[in-house]
Parts: C-alpha cells; structure tokens; sequence
C-alpha cells in the first residue's frame, strides 16, 4: 500500500503497460480491419507462412493463445477461404494447415501495415532503449508463459 493507503492506477506500471499495448493494438486493429483481418487471424497467418508452422498446437504456441482460440481462428480462416486444413493419418491431432494464395496476398497486404505500425512506436525511442525496452519486457514476462484466450 502507499504511503497515502491509496492505490494510484496512473502510477501502476501495470496500468501503463496496458494502456500502451492499448495504443498499439488500436492502431494495428483499424488497420488490419481494412483488409478483413483481426490480429488473431493476423498472428496465425504469420505463423504459418513466415514461420512455417503447420500443426494448431504449434500455432497456439508461437502466437500465445489458447487451443481453442486457435482451432475458432483456424475455422473462420478456412471458411473465408485463407487456409486449407488437412486431416492426417490416424487422428485429428495431426491436422495440418497451409495458407491459400488468399492468405498469400493478405500476408503481403498486412507487412506493410504492421511495419508501419511497429515503426511508430519504435521512433520515439533511440535503439537503446528499445533494445532496454524489449530486455525489460522480456523480463517482467519470464516464469509467466501462460496462454491467453484472446488478444
């Protein structure tokens, strides 16, 4: 407790972390929209065609959401025709997914738009800080790997 028994929220560094990843997320999502994409469906895409990732539980990992964010992701983008699924032998576990030339595009479409956005932030910090910035943030989130069920 503080000195005055008062909990300040602006002075909670918790606070000023959500409130700047608020900014950040608010930026990419308008973006994002203009393309029919939202940062979950965003995030998957990238970890399938620039990481390579094939398996949803694979997926699930590099992104940090939970299996069935993924698995509802992974069905809206197969329904709006951006990945393919395929079964593999024995059981569902060995599904595999693999983006369409549609994905292919929005993957295209999107860099830009995240670059841009990753810029915005980047420029108001000099290359130490943002390199103390991500060391620190790396930090505070060491022992904490938990999945989160959305973004």
């Amino acid at each position: 407790m503080s000195e005055t028994g008062k909990y300040r929220l602006h002075a909670s560094l918790g606070y000023q972390l959500s409130l700047t990843a608020r900014v950040q997320e608010k930026r990419l999502d308008e973006k994002l929209k203009s393309i029919e994409l939202t940062r979950v469906t965003w995030c998957v895409l990238l970890a399938i065609v620039n990481e390579g990732l094939l398996r949803p539980s694979e997926i699930a990992t590099f992104v940090g959401i939970d299996r069935t964010a993924t698995s509802r992701a992974l069905k809206q983008m197969e329904a709006a025709g951006l990945i393919e699924r395929t079964a593999g032998t024995g059981d569902r576990r060995t599904r595999t997914a693999s983006a369409t030339a549609a994905g292919m595009a929005l993957v295209g479409k999107g860099t830009p738009m995240a670059e841009d956005n990753a810029r915005l932030l980047s420029e108001k910090l000099t290359a130490q800080e943002e390199q103390d910035l991500r060391a620190l943030l790396a930090k505070l989130r060491k022992g904490e790997e938990i999945a989160l069920d959305h973004f």
